[in-house]
């Protein structure tokens, strides 16, 4: 059985309510995991290089990202310790296994304490080498995207891991993801150093529907995480690359049908040359 990972991100608006909700909508569509983010704005870096960002020749060198706006939005993001434990309450009443992103070590024990016990390493820290150590350490799942690392790195993550329960997702770090980018024959090359691999789809929904989380699925991922969302696409910064309630419950139908995986793939290569 794929599991199908429901990414809140932010797409709660700091709203512990709306959050609630989602629980609720994402466990009725047929998901398997809740999962939230656990980023304080205290813990983000001033980065000089990041106040005015740099273009060269027309390749972004340093994207513009000034701290005080940043730490001033995700302030208004934060989910309280208190909350989170209620997260991994409701999940489990409903359920679902109760997930978060840690990005910090100084986090890994207290989200331990929380009761969370599936962990997500976001793809910027797939060479977090130390933060992986821990966390393969204090969960008992452990979920790497690994779209932002470079082969080496994810092969050293992979080693770290080993004897664990671990997972390695494909991600391509380009919000929206055009189609032609998708790369989906990389799970393939994740399959030979992790027990369990799938797909973070970050594709543009009002323009692709559900055809790259689809083709993943046909294409054998075993997990499958999509940004979920209650709110309409512009009330949310990730509101793009979300799907709703109903897009949920038709990938967990979908995800449950007996597929001819050959003759399935032959079609694919059609609709996905970057599969090849």
């Amino acid at each position: 059985m794929c599991k199908l990972i429901a990414e809140f991100c932010q797409n709660h608006n700091g709203d512990f309510d709306l959050l609630e909700k989602m629980i609720f909508a994402a466990a009725e569509a047929g998901a398997t995991h809740g999962k939230m983010q656990t980023i304080l704005a205290d813990t983000i870096t001033f980065r000089p290089q990041f106040e005015e960002g740099l273009i060269q020749e027309g390749i972004v060198k340093s994207i513009k990202r000034p701290y005080m706006k940043e730490y001033e939005r995700l302030k208004s993001l934060e989910i309280s310790s208190s909350n989170s434990k209620k997260f991994v309450q409701i999940c489990n009443q409903n359920g679902l296994i109760p997930m978060t992103t840690c990005f910090v070590r100084e986090h890994v024990n207290d989200l331990a304490g929380l009761g969370f016990n599936s962990i997500k390493v976001a793809s910027y820290d797939c060479a977090s080498f130390p933060l992986i150590k821990e966390l393969a350490e204090n969960f008992d799942e452990i979920v790497v995207s690994t779209g932002a690392t470079y082969d080496d790195e994810v092969k050293y993550a992979a080693e770290i891991l080993e004897g664990t329960n671990f997972s390695m997702l494909h991600c391509v770090t380009l919000y929206p993801t055009p189609l032609d980018q998708v790369h989906l024959a990389r799970m393939e090359w994740l399959r030979s150093l992790a027990p369990s691999v799938g797909y973070s789809d970050h594709s543009l929904v009002s323009v692709n529907g559900l055809l790259a989380s689809k083709a993943a699925l046909a294409l054998g991922a075993d997990i499958l995480e999509r940004h979920f969302t209650l709110l309409p696409e512009g009330e949310t910064k990730d509101g793009p690359v979300s799907i709703n309630k109903e897009q949920l419950q038709e990938l967990s139908n979908f995800s449950k049908l007996s597929l001819a995986p050959f003759k399935f793939q032959d079609s694919l290569m059609d609709l996905f040359p970057s599969i090849k």
